[in-house]
């Protein structure tokens, strides 16, 4: 393993939930030189970025570009002198490959090769993570799970391991799957320590939360704010949840273990210990807040998982690597987040519900925060 004080971490998608707090982690615990690469075209980067900056302070240790992963020369010059990087930026929501798909395909699999084919030619080898997602198993086939009290249960079913087969469903599905698929060629073929994530529900602080993307926070939130959800089906569905923190731990696990890591394919997610219904969170909510969150049911969505739980076994197998942190703690460190930054949240709510695009919250957002 490369020395701590020779780390030059390259972040695309550094700007955001996930991206922000490997960056914090990094600043505040190594010796790494952390360089975020981040478009910045989503609301809540700008207050992400001042946090980090702070915690950077004069070490001249933080870079950040201004860039999109789909501008293939400014992805050669942001990885030219990186020895690990991790590829967060996305398209993240499946309504939104439903509506542009081009979009979805350009950001997530055009933009994944380019920064794969800078990293084979930059003659560096670096350990490379890529953030893939359950959604490339498609409905899983299990059959119909069957009601037991506020949340559907698949009988026998222990949680959905690497061997599941790849079944597409969405164009977000397609996208996200055929770049995983890249990656782990990519280090087959060209000699690259690459790993995939296939993610669960990821949560916790610094998550700004959708009803497309983030909806453990979304609910949190909307609790908090006295604001309704829309539950698209009858609430039963059910997901693992795992703290963004133990994600992290995640991250370093597998590198600190490349030598087995490299070329692998790892189911991350809160496991079963930490599965959770819509309605079930619901009342973790209220019990948590003493606030009741209210709903408004709707149809379910098409290609939705009635139930997907993450079977870990393989990662902790090959790292010892383990979820620590448990859904209340998630659900508390959610609230203690938005206590802290509730005016920037509130903000980013209202103009979202105003159906501001990502760019003009951007802009609004660099004016008001740091």
């Amino acid at each position: 393993m490369r020395k701590q004080e020779a780390r030059s971490v390259l972040i695309f998608g550094g700007a955001g939930f996930i991206g922000s707090n490997m960056a914090h982690v990094l600043l505040t615990r190594t010796n790494a030189k952390v360089h975020i690469f981040d478009n910045l075209s989503r609301a809540g980067v700008h207050h992400n970025l001042e946090w980090l900056r702070k915690a950077a302070g004069a070490s001249a240790r933080l870079q950040v570009t201004v860039g999109d992963v789909r501008d293939a020369r400014l992805v050669d010059r942001a990885v030219a002198h990186a020895n690990e990087i991790y590829h967060f930026a996305a398209q993240v929501a499946v309504t939104t490959s439903v509506a542009d798909p081009r979009l979805d395909f350009e950001v997530n699999l055009a933009g994944t090769f380019n920064v794969l084919d800078a990293a084979r030619r930059s003659g560096n080898r670096p350990f490379i993570l890529f953030t893939s997602t359950n959604k490339v198993y498609g409905d899983l086939g299990l059959g119909l799970p069957v009601v037991s009290g506020e949340r559907y249960v698949i009988p026998g079913h222990k949680g959905t391991a690497e061997s599941q087969p790849l079944d597409f469903h969405s164009p977000y599905g397609c996208s996200k799957g055929a770049a995983d698929q890249y990656v782990r060629d990519f280090g087959r073929i060209y000699g690259l320590p690459t790993v995939v994530f296939r993610m669960s529900c990821i949560a916790g602080p610094r998550q700004f939360g959708t009803e497309d993307q983030g909806w453990v926070a979304h609910f949190v939130y909307s609790a908090l704010q006295g604001q309704s959800v829309v539950l698209y089906g009858d609430g039963r569905q059910v997901r693992d949840v795992l703290c963004v923190e133990d994600l992290i731990r995640a991250f370093e696990a597998v590198h600190q273990n490349i030598e087995t890591t490299r070329t692998e394919v790892y189911n991350v997610g809160g496991g079963p210990q930490n599965s959770v219904s819509l309605l079930e969170l619901m009342d973790e909510i209220e019990l948590l807040t003493g606030q009741r969150l209210e709903c408004v049911m709707d149809e379910r969505r098409p290609g939705d998982q009635l139930v997907y739980v993450t079977d870990n076994s393989k990662i902790q197998h090959d790292t010892g690597w383990q979820p620590e942190i448990g859904l209340r703690k998630t659900v508390r460190l959610l609230c203690e987040f938005w206590e802290q930054n509730h005016n920037v949240l509130t903000t980013r709510r209202r103009a979202v519900a105003h159906g501001l695009s990502p760019f003009a919250l951007a802009a609004e957002f660099s004016g008001r925060v740091g």
